[in-house]
C-alpha cells in the first residue's frame, strides 16, 4: 500500500508553497486588504473615542481627521459616549484649539478690562498716595 504516489508529490509541493504566500507577501511589502481595512477601522474608532473623551463634537472630529473613515470615527465616538455616561466620567478639555477658530472677542474684552482695571487700581493708588502724604 503506497501512501504517496509520484503524481501526488507535485500537488503536495504546490500546497506547501502556497501555504507560505501570506508570509511571502508580508516580506515583499504586499499588504492584505482585509488587514488594512481592519486597521483603518480600528484607527477611526480610536480617533472617535479620543474626540469624545476630549469633549469634541463629532463634526470637529471629522474636521480634524479628514482621512479617517467617518463611520468608524462615529462608531468610536458613540461607544465612548455610552461608556462615559454609564460610568459617569467627565471628559478632558482639549488642548488643541478648533481648526479655524480665532481667539473669541469676549476673551479679548475680558483681558482689556482686566488690564484697564489694574490701571485704575494703580492710578487710584497713586492718587490715594498724595492724599496720605504727611
Amino acid at each position: 500500500m503506497k501512501v504517496f504516489s509520484i503524481a501526488t508529490a507535485p500537488l503536495l509541493a504546490v500546497l506547501v508553497l502556497l501555504g507560505g504566500c501570506d508570509q511571502l507577501g508580508s516580506q515583499l511589502g504586499i499588504e492584505d486588504p482585509a488587514k488594512v481595512a481592519a486597521a483603518k477601522e480600528a484607527e477611526g474608532k480610536a480617533i472617535g473615542s479620543a474626540c469624545r473623551h476630549a469633549l469634541r463634537a463629532i463634526e470637529d472630529c471629522y474636521t480634524l481627521n479628514p482621512k479617517a473613515q467617518k463611520a468608524a470615527v462615529f462608531a468610536g465616538w458613540r461607544e465612548m459616549d455610552e461608556y462615559m455616561r454609564e460610568n459617569k466620567l467627565e471628559g478632558i478639555a482639549p488642548v488643541v484649539p478648533r481648526p479655524g477658530a480665532s481667539k473669541p472677542a469676549a476673551d479679548a474684552d475680558i483681558e482689556t478690562e482686566a488690564k484697564g482695571a489694574s490701571r485704575e487700581t494703580d492710578s487710584s493708588k497713586s492718587a490715594a498716595s498724595p492724599q496720605r502724604s504727611h
